[in-house]
């Protein structure tokens, strides 16, 4: 319904930026993404991303678009949607930013209303922002990054993010435009406030692992607090990646090398249970019962669910521990 009343209130306010012989330029289908965004390229890594937040629900479904080797897209205020998959085609096809941009704009007859940011895998930038876009509304492209805004609440909220990313070149791609975001919303944001967001990284290059090659897909779909919650997942998935590389050095039987991982993870999100106690298996591993002890307990006190779970562990070869050391592990109370 609230996308309905919206859209009821809109509508006559949008035929009426476009000539009259126009033809439809929003259905009810797409969203009506009035927010910021940046989209970027690290030089040193090659990898590309985008980042977007707005008073929107599922903003990452909509406005961000990305491919390893090809570019990244953000698509926004009356946003066409299509602008996405088919801007990475023109792209992937060996046009570059400004051609692709050009190409999507000259067939759509509600480009006054629209705004779109492209990012190729070479470093260029295009964007674009409608002259009928709502008030305050614009862009800056800047070396290999652009950043657009539209809807917000004062016409400084790009220059910030602008301003943030390029002063944040020492920080990795994702943390760096998470800090071009934050400092949009520290300028006041989206005039309606605040309701989701996105972040997306994708590798400079493809590899035949194209499974591989999304680096980072965070999404936050509703939040009172958006920006705070997408910080939190990043730092998650930050810690997660080291608890991947304490998995991958149990395959190869390099247990000193996995409990440098899970400690690693653990130490970052103390109180993530799953961290805790594969750290304290790998110490059991390492002929560190009494240490795994200590750690294991406060666990299956708080979730019995991990106790057992342990017990089914010997059978597959990831707990290693004599017959009277499991023993103790299970009895711990």
């Amino acid at each position: 319904m609230l996308l309905k009343r919206t859209l009821f209130l809109l509508l006559p306010l949008l035929v009426g930026l476009l000539p009259a012989t126009s033809a439809q330029v929003y259905s009810a289908t797409d969203p009506l993404a009035h927010t910021f965004s940046i989209v970027a390229r690290d030089p040193k890594t090659g990898e590309m991303a985008v980042a977007v937040q707005t008073h929107w629900f599922s903003v990452g479904t909509s406005v961000s678009w990305g491919e390893a080797g090809v570019g990244v897209i953000a698509t926004q205020s009356f946003t066409n949607k299509s602008f996405g998959m088919r801007g990475l085609a023109l792209l992937k096809s060996g046009k570059t930013a400004q051609q692709a941009l050009d190409e999507l704009l000259s067939t759509d007859e509600g480009k006054a209303v629209r705004q779109v940011a492209i990012l190729d895998a070479k470093g260029n930038v295009a964007a674009h922002t409608g002259d009928k876009c709502i008030d305050y509304a614009g862009h800056i492209t800047g070396k290999e990054f652009s950043v657009q805004a539209n809807m917000m609440l004062k016409a400084t909220v790009w220059p910030a993010m602008a301003k943030a990313f390029e002063q944040n070149a020492s920080l990795p791609l994702a943390e760096r435009v998470l800090a071009a975001l934050n400092a949009a919303q520290a300028e006041g944001g989206d005039i309606r406030g605040r309701q989701s967001a996105a972040l997306l990284v994708v590798r400079g290059q493809a590899t035949k692992a194209p499974w591989e090659d999304r680096l980072i897909d965070l999404r936050v779909d509703d939040n009172a607090a958006p920006l705070k919650e997408l910080d939190r997942l990043l730092r998650l998935h930050r810690a997660y990646n080291h608890m991947n590389a304490g998995d991958l050095a149990v395959e190869k039987n390099d247990m000193p090398g996995a409990m440098r991982e899970y400690q690693t993870a653990e130490k970052m999100f103390p109180e993530n249970l799953e961290m805790r106690f594969w750290h304290a298996i790998t110490l059991a591993n390492n002929k560190q019962v009494p240490a795994a002890l200590k750690l294991l307990q406060p666990v299956f006190r708080e979730d019995p669910n991990w106790r057992t779970l342990t017990g089914r562990l010997p059978k597959v070869g990831l707990l290693t521990v004599t017959e009277a050391e499991l023993k103790q592990i299970m009895a711990l109370k």
